[in-house]
């Protein structure tokens, strides 16, 4: 079970990701509070959510309510309105965790690498919200659907970020949600996963692959 001293919001909890990590969190025994731009959607997704986990454990509200309320913020957002919404979360994020998971696809072609000029959009995001902001990336190469389901789903999650504690804290939020999360560096390493999402997505297309994940393969040791 997850520490239920920490609330952990997930700024565009109505999408399909930002859905599964809610999901996902809420099981593990955290409670969360799903942001969005409608806070009457959030609202009801919250609801429904809830309805079908028989708890109560998540709430809905606005994007920056959310940013508020909690201690770890998720983001779950395309790539295209990231920036807006960094601008209207940055406010309230000053020394929380804030953990990105979006990828500069660029449709129609999202099979196709692209990333943006300060390299990755993990090290965009630090840059916009500012030093006393802990920006972690993390989930770039899970099925969003498949967190939505009562299943093991077969892929490691790369956890990159210049603060050390917080990239731990997120390790552990990342099993908590029955994945396994590997510390990969600086937030700068980023790039590495936000990149490698586009070429699944061709790789899911050309073989007909489910959500196609990631496996560090090796025995895992403690450090």
């Amino acid at each position: 079970m997850g520490d239920q001293s920490t609330v952990v919001a997930v700024i565009g909890g109505t999408g399909a990701l930002g859905l599964g990590i809610a999901r996902r969190l809420a099981l593990a025994g955290y409670p969360v509070v799903i942001g969005s731009r409608d806070a009457a959607r959030a609202v009801a997704a919250a609801a429904e959510m809830n309805a079908a986990l028989g708890g109560s454990a998540i709430v809905g509200t606005t994007n920056s309510e959310a940013a508020v309320r909690a201690e770890i913020v998720f983001l779950a957002v395309p790539f295209a309105s990231h920036a807006a919404i960094l601008d209207d979360i940055g406010p309230v994020v000053s020394g929380k965790i804030v953990v990105d998971t979006t990828v500069p696809l660029q449709p129609p072609k999202v099979s196709t690498v692209h990333l943006p000029p300060e390299g990755s959009v993990a090290v965009a995001t630090q840059n916009r919200l500012g030093s006393d902001v802990r920006v972690v990336s993390a989930l770039h190469n899970v099925a969003a659907h498949r967190l939505q389901k009562d299943e093991a789903v077969d892929c490691d999650v790369l956890v990159c970020g210049n603060d050390r504690d917080a990239r731990a804290i997120v390790v552990t939020l990342v099993d908590a949600m029955g994945l396994r999360g590997l510390e990969a560096g600086p937030l700068a390493n980023s790039v590495v996963a936000e990149a490698l999402t586009s070429v699944l997505i061709g790789i899911n297309r050309r073989y007909k692959i489910d959500g196609a994940g990631i496996r560090i393969t090796g025995t895992a040791k403690p450090s």
